[in-house]
Order: C-alpha cells, then structure tokens, then sequence
C-alpha cells in the first residue's frame, strides 16, 4: 500500500460514504493514478454489487485518454436477502473496490476493440466471465490485497441465508480462499 496523503485523488469522483473504503483501496494501485475513475451508485445491477467498465465515450481513444466507472448497486440484492451499504463490513468493501480495480487494470492494457470483444464474450460466455474474474482477483492480489479479497470471499460464503446455488457460482467463477492465499504464498517468497 502506498502512503495516502502522497495520492492524488483530483481524478477520481467517490462518493462520500465510501471515500475512505475507495481511497484505501486505490492506495494499492498506484499505476492508475493518472486514470479518471468515477465511482457511481446506481439503482440495480443485474447479479452483481459492483461492475467495472471504460466510459462508452472514451471507447476508441487511446489506452491513456479513457476514462472508467465503477458502478455500485444502492444494496444487494442476492436470491431473497437485501443488504445495504452500511450492513458491509468496511474490509469487505475495499475488497470488493480493489477488486473492480482490477478489472480496470486489465482493461487499461487492452484497445478499443479488444474491450468492444472483450464485453461480447462476456455477456455470452460464462467460460471468459470466469477468466475476467479470476484475473480482477489475480490482480488485486498481486497488489497487495490478499486479506480483503479474503474478507469479501468470507463475507459471501458464510453467509447462511444465500442459497447454495448463489455460493456455487462465486466458487465456480472466482478465485477460492484456497487459491487466493497460495497467490499470497507465492508473492511473500519472491
């Protein structure tokens, strides 16, 4: 993590409620320092809390011109269960930010139309959504951000009211804790 007060925040367009969860999560990512970054909430998100994508305008332009959103679902909505911004343990949202950092970071390295790709393949194969979200974890691990990834893992997995469906998806297209801590292993010994 790198020191706060040393990180520019003047891109950057965070809401009140979660700017000390946002920034710390930022502080991880230094490479996206210069990267316009508007975290925007949202009134629903189909099967997700939060999602990550280069501004439509800023599609075409080159990789350092674009410009991203992370959208944040007002409260999640999982099978029966709601929960709202203030029922999420502060460690468990900086996972899930660093988490949609991620995804900005692989997204950055990719052109116009690899992104443009990219989206299609999303949207109609379950196969790459699993690569996209494996490689968001992969990312904010390596950058440090083992433990709240873990937290955000925890937070979904223990609870009881989610059905086992629902918890059988997070496994089948995410990293596992099991995964995760090998990745901190890993970094630890280099």
């Amino acid at each position: 993590m790198i020191d706060q007060p040393n990180f520019e925040f003047k891109n950057k367009s965070i809401p009140s409620s979660i700017l000390k969860e946002a920034k710390i999560a930022l502080s991880y990512y230094p490479e996206l320092i210069h990267t316009p970054i508007e975290f925007k909430f949202k009134k629903n998100i189909k099967r997700s809390f939060m999602q990550a994508q280069p501004a439509f305008k800023d599609l075409l332009k080159g990789k350092k011109q674009r410009s991203y959103f992370i959208m944040i679902s007002e409260s999640i909505h999982i099978e029966d269960q709601e929960f709202n911004m203030q029922e999420i343990p502060s460690d468990v949202l900086i996972g899930w930010l660093g988490h949609e950092l991620g995804h900005i970071m692989d997204y950055r390295e990719r052109s116009g139309w690899d992104l443009i790709k990219f989206g299609i393949r999303y949207i109609l194969s379950s196969t790459h959504i699993k690569e996209a979200e494996r490689a968001a974890d992969t990312f904010a691990v390596n950058h440090g951000m083992g433990d709240y990834i873990l937290a955000t893992k925890d937070f979904i997995l223990s609870h009881a009211h989610l059905s086992t469906a629902y918890k059988e998806r997070i496994k089948r297209l995410y990293l596992s804790p099991a995964e995760i801590l090998e990745l901190v292993d890993d970094l630890n010994t280099k």
